[in-house]
C-alpha cells in the first residue's frame, strides 16, 4: 500500500503526527458508543469514487461506501452539481415540509423508480434524516391504520437503534414484538437449508398467524429486509418473500419492506422486493436516497394514509441539499442502468469468491446479491455438530429425504416431489478471525464491515460506479486477507490439506 505526502499534512512525519493527534482526542472526547472507528484507525480527509485518503496521506478502497450510503461513491459529480445549483440558487435549506421545487423534483424522481402497483397509488411521508426514524413512522403508521398493537418482526433482523426499531431488531434487549424464522442456508434453524427450510420458515409463520392459541394475535404489520444486511448478508429466497407477501394480503396484515440498505440498485435490482416481483404495502427509504446527505421517508399505499395533520413530524425532514442529492443520484443510477450492472458484477464477484471456500478451511459461505456481499468467517478446528440442529426426522443420515410439502408449498416445492438438497452442517463463527481479516484488509488498503450474528461476516459494500479493475483490486486485496488471517488457523490433519487458491493468482 502506498504512502504519499499528505497534502494536509506537509511531510509524512508531520502527517502522520496530526492523524495521530486527532485520533488520540477523538479516543478522549467522543462517546464509547462509537464503533466503525474502533475498527477502522484512520482519518479521512479527502474521498473520490471508491477512494479516500487520510490525513495521513494513506489511501484506500472503500467497501464501506457509508455503510452502504454512498450509491455513487463519493463526491460524484453529478452529485456535487445539484448541491451547487441549489446553494448557489440562494433557495432556503430547510423549509420544514413546505412544496419547495426541489422536494417536487425529488418526489417526482422517487415515484418513478417504485414497484408497479405502488407507484401510482402512493403517499409519501418525510421523516427525521435517518433510517431509523423511518422505521418508527412505518411502525407508527401501520398501528394507526389497522387499530393494532402488535408487529412481525424476523430472526436477525437490523431495522435501526430508537426504541421502536430496535425493539424489531434481531438484538432487541427484550420481547416487544412477535419473531418469525428468516430463511437462510448455512445456518438454517431447522437444519435442512434450501427452498425446504424456506418452506418450513413459511408454514411456521403461516401456523402462527392462523393458530387461535398461538399467543400472537393479529398483528398490526410484517417488517422484514428483502436482505438482511446487519444479520449477515442473506438474502431472501424469492419464493418465499412471494409467500410472505400472500400470507400477510390474506389476513390485511400491512407488508413493510425496509430497503434502507438494500435501496437504489444495490442487490442487482433498483428495489429488492423487484427480484421476487413483490410490492409491499409500505416501503422503507434511507441511506442512498439522499445522495450522501441525511434524508428519509417512507412510501406507502394511500388507503393507509389515515394520520390527521401533525400526527407525524420532524424538523429536518425538508433538507434541501439531500433532496437534490438525491434527485441526482435515483436519475443516474436509473438512466445508467447501474442496478444491472450492479447485478452483472455482483455475480462474477461471488464467482470469484466461492474459491475461498475451497482454498481456506475458514471460509465456511460466500453470498449475496449484487453489489451486498458477504464471507463468512468460521473456526474449522471446532467440533461443529453441537452448535448446530440436527437434519429434521425424515432426512437420512443427513441426504435431505423428506416427504412432499404438497399443494401449499412454495415454488418448486409445490405439488412436485423434488427434494432439498443435503443440508451443511456449518462450523461455529469465528469472530476474532473476521476481525483479523478486516485489519489485514485495512493494512492492503481495503475498507471492510463485518457483520453477521456474531460479527463473522465481512461485507463488502463498494459503490455502484466500481470499476471492473477496481473490482479485481478489492478482490485480490481480500484473498491476500483471508490468506494471511488464515495463517494462524492452518488445519490439523490430512483432511484438512489446503487446496491451491485459483483466486489468489486471478486478475
Amino acid at each position: 500500500m502506498a504512502v504519499t505526502e499528505s497534502k494536509a499534512g506537509g511531510t509524512p512525519g508531520k502527517a502522520r503526527a496530526a492523524h495521530e493527534g486527532i485520533l488520540r482526542r477523538q479516543s478522549a472526547r467522543e462517546s464509547s458508543a462509537r464503533t466503525y472507528a474502533r475498527a477502522l484507525p484512520i482519518v479521512p480527509v479527502r474521498a473520490r469514487g471508491l477512494t479516500i485518503e487520510g490525513a495521513d496521506g494513506r489511501r484506500y478502497l472503500d467497501c464501506l461506501s457509508g455503510a452502504g450510503t454512498l450509491a455513487l461513491g463519493h463526491n460524484h459529480p453529478v452529485v456535487l452539481e445539484a448541491i451547487r445549483r441549489v446553494l448557489d440558487s440562494g433557495a432556503p435549506l430547510s423549509v420544514l415540509d413546505l412544496a419547495t421545487p426541489v422536494k417536487d423534483a425529488f418526489v417526482t424522481e422517487l415515484f418513478r423508480t417504485l414497484p408497479p402497483g405502488l407507484a401510482d397509488r402512493s403517499r409519501v411521508q418525510f421523516c427525521g434524516p435517518a433510517g431509523t426514524d423511518a422505521v418508527e413512522a412505518a411502525l407508527k403508521l401501520v398501528r394507526t391504520a389497522t387499530g393494532r398493537t402488535g408487529i412481525l418482526a424476523f430472526t436477525g433482523a437490523y431495522h435501526g437503534m430508537t426504541a421502536g426499531a430496535l425493539a424489531a431488531s434481531g438484538g432487541a434487549p427484550d420481547v416487544q414484538v412477535a419473531r418469525l424464522p428468516y430463511p437462510q442456508d448455512y445456518r438454517c434453524p431447522f437444519g435442512v437449508g434450501g427452498p425446504h427450510g424456506a418452506e418450513l420458515a413459511a408454514r411456521w409463520t403461516e401456523s402462527l398467524l392462523d393458530d387461535p392459541k398461538s399467543g400472537v394475535p393479529l398483528p398490526a404489520g410484517m417488517i422484514l429486509e428483502p436482505v438482511q444486511g446487519e444479520g449477515g448478508v442473506i438474502p431472501a429466497p424469492d419464493d418465499w418473500l412471494r409467500r410472505m407477501r400472500r400470507l400477510t394480503a390474506d389476513r390485511s396484515i400491512p407488508l413493510i419492506a425496509d430497503e434502507i440498505q438494500t435501496g437504489v440498485g444495490r442487490t442487482g435490482a433498483f428495489w429488492a422486493v423487484g427480484h421476487s416481483g413483490v410490492t409491499p404495502d409500505v416501503m422503507v427509504l434511507s441511506k442512498a436516497i439522499g445522495g450522501s446527505l441525511p434524508l428519509a421517508v417512507i412510501v406507502y399505499r394511500d388507503d393507509l394514509d389515515v394520520w390527521q395533520p401533525g400526527a407525524h413530524a420532524g424538523t429536518f425532514r425538508g433538507n434541501q441539499l439531500a433532496m437534490a442529492a438525491g434527485t441526482a443520484t435515483l436519475a443516474y443510477v436509473r438512466e445508467n442502468a447501474l442496478a444491472e450492472r450492479a447485478a452483472a458484477l455482483g455475480t462474477r464477484m461471488l464467482t470469484r469468491l466461492d474459491e475461498l471456500t475451497h482454498a481456506f478451511p475458514c471460509v465456511g459461505d460466500v453470498r449475496g446479491r449484487g453489489l451486498m456481499i458477504g464471507v463468512e468467517l468460521v473456526n474449522p478446528d471446532a467440533d461443529h455438530t453441537a452448535s448446530h440442529p440436527a437434519p429434521l426426522a425424515g432426512d437420512i443420515g443427513g441426504a435431505g429425504v423428506v416427504a412432499d410439502v404438497g399443494a401449499g408449498g412454495m415454488g418448486d416445492l409445490s405439488g412436485t416431489a423434488a427434494r432439498p438438497e443435503p443440508a451443511r452442517t456449518p462450523y461455529p463463527a469465528a469472530p476474532e478471525l473476521a476481525a483479523a481479516v478486516q485489519r489485514e484488509c485495512l493494512q492492503r488498503g481495503l475498507i471492510v464491515e463485518l457483520g453477521g450474528r456474531h460479527a463473522s461476516v465481512v461485507r463488502l459494500l463498494p459503490p455502484l460506479t466500481i470499476s471492473d479493475e477496481q473490482a479485481t483490486a478489492v478482490l485480490d486485496r481480500l484473498t491476500d486477507a483471508v490468506a494471511a488471517a488464515a495463517r494462524h488457523h492452518e488445519p490439523h490433519g490430512p483432511h484438512r490439506q489446503r487446496q491451491p487458491c485459483p483466486a489468489q493468482h486471478a486478475g
